[in-house]
């Protein structure tokens, strides 16, 4: 990857994600989005227009095919991520998907491999992992600052209602509350304690089958747990606690994408960390993607690949428990 150029994106579909991601890579000095893809030529010209894109395609082959696409940005819905960023992977691009990573841990380790066995750059789009406040939130957990952990609490809830015909009702399209929210609450717990050893769950589920309303309950021999909840029937606070022996730390609204948090100690006056850092949003993920390329890694140490196919593990485990399949399940 050239040092004195700008990175070239290509974003890959049009939807609302792929919008705020493609306004925030804008702002970017060193960053240049240059071609946009969608299953439509008009979505992708509008989109194109939108935000001042020089080339759209209609399909994504042309997106893939473009030499001029340094690295692709998969904002598909989930049931896409695996042939879209199989595609981009088999054409030479690396790439970023979005989260959830695919519908389960298979079509996951199916891209892990694919992009390890031809040396590309795969990551997965968990932008909470690359926020300067959580990263040094973590950084005080693993230095002690808490002690032991014993429990994480998390949640992330939407109001709805949400029609029949939305994707988010969808089992087609992974639908339902998990793999769209709690995947947050899942990586919160997971970058903090790593994969756990139970999970216990249960669900309110949809006509359609797909899981509005989820709690779940992950256990680690260590000693800690997580209580977990996501919903697409509820707006919940989206806030995070993280409890160990000696203090706890808690994070307020929007815990995925926080500026700051506070650090409780018996003791001592309650400690705040808050971050004034010249990104926000979705930059800090892409600066990481371009970090790697520049650098030559095809992995990045701050989302790990194990690490996300670890997520998926605990994903399809909770789906298991509270019996939403999706049409691809094995």
């Amino acid at each position: 990857m050239a040092q004195d150029r700008p990175v070239r994106w290509g974003v890959l579909a049009t939807g609302a994600i792929a919008a705020a991601f493609t306004a925030d890579v804008r702002e970017l000095a060193d960053a240049e989005v240059v071609a946009v893809a969608s299953r439509t030529e008009a979505s992708a010209n509008e989109f194109a227009s939108r935000f001042g894109i020089p080339r759209a395609y209609g399909d994504w082959a042309g997106l893939l095919a473009d030499d001029e696409v340094d690295v692709v940005y998969v904002a598909t819905p989930h049931s896409a991520h695996r042939p879209a960023a199989g595609l981009a992977l088999a054409a030479g691009k690396p790439v970023l998907c979005e989260k959830a990573f695919t519908l389960d841990a298979g079509e996951a380790g199916e891209l892990v491999s694919l992009a390890r066995e031809r040396g590309l750059f795969l990551m997965e789009a968990m932008w909470m992992y690359c926020n300067p406040v959580i990263r040094r939130l973590v950084e005080l957990v693993r230095d002690g600052a808490i002690g032991d952990i014993r429990t994480v609490q998390a949640d992330f809830g939407l109001q709805g209602p949400f029609a029949p015909d939305h994707r988010l009702r969808d089992p087609a399209l992974g639908g339902g509350a998990l793999l769209d929210l709690g995947v947050y609450p899942v990586s919160f717990a997971q970058l903090l304690l790593g994969e756990p050893d139970r999970v216990q769950a249960d669900a309110l589920l949809s006509p359609e089958g797909v899981d509005l309303n989820t709690g779940m309950l992950l256990g680690w021999d260590a000693g800690a747990t997580a209580l977990l909840t996501c919903s697409v029937t509820a707006g919940t606070a989206a806030t995070a606690t993280v409890t160990g022996t000696t203090g706890r730390i808690e994070v307020p609204s929007g815990f995925f994408g926080t500026e700051r948090f506070v650090l409780h100690r018996e003791g001592a006056e309650p400690e705040e960390f808050t971050t004034e850092g010249p990104l926000h949003g979705l930059q800090y993920e892409a600066a990481e993607v371009m970090r790697c390329l520049r650098a030559g890694e095809t992995e990045s140490a701050l989302v790990p690949l194990d690490g996300t196919l670890a997520v998926m593990r605990t994903l399809d485990a909770v789906r298991d428990r509270i019996g939403v399949r999706f049409p691809t399940d094995r």
